[in-house]
């Protein structure tokens, strides 16, 4: 029996294994190490639970963020420090989303991190995140 289990977890791992999909992060902030290839662009989806997922997403250097709002009620995301907001100047193209909508940021030219948050929930951690951005 303890084999069939071994086995049945290394194929769950094996199946379960990297998505090329633009839209995924190449570190998802899981501690994983991540060092694979950053993409030009990534989705931070609000959940239907009013969290930000994933909460830590990498781009290269001039790529743009895409945040999509399937929580119910509207959510204002802003680059950190709350209130004023000027740590990543993308981040202001983002701004207020009503239930269902999606935003593009803007390019993420410098190569830095950048916090986000929701500016009307700024103690809100399940809706505060980070953008990676590296060199290409």
């Amino acid at each position: 029996m303890g084999m069939v289990a071994v086995a049945t977890l290394a194929a769950a791992v094996a199946c379960g294994g990297g998505s090329d999909s633009p839209t995924s992060p190449s570190d998802p902030g899981t501690g994983g190490g991540g060092g694979g290839t950053a993409s030009d662009s990534a989705t931070v989806t609000i959940t239907s639970a009013g969290v930000v997922s994933p909460s830590t997403v990498t781009i290269r250097q001039g790529g743009r963020v895409t945040f999509v709002n399937n929580d119910t009620r509207p959510h204002d995301m802003s680059s950190d420090p709350h209130p004023s907001h000027e740590d990543c100047p993308p981040m202001d193209q983002v701004g207020f989303l009503s239930a269902g909508q999606s935003r593009t940021s803007g390019n993420f030219n410098t190569v830095r991190t950048c916090g986000f948050h929701d500016h009307n929930l700024p103690g809100n951690t399940g809706l505060q995140g980070r953008i990676t951005i590296v060199a290409p």
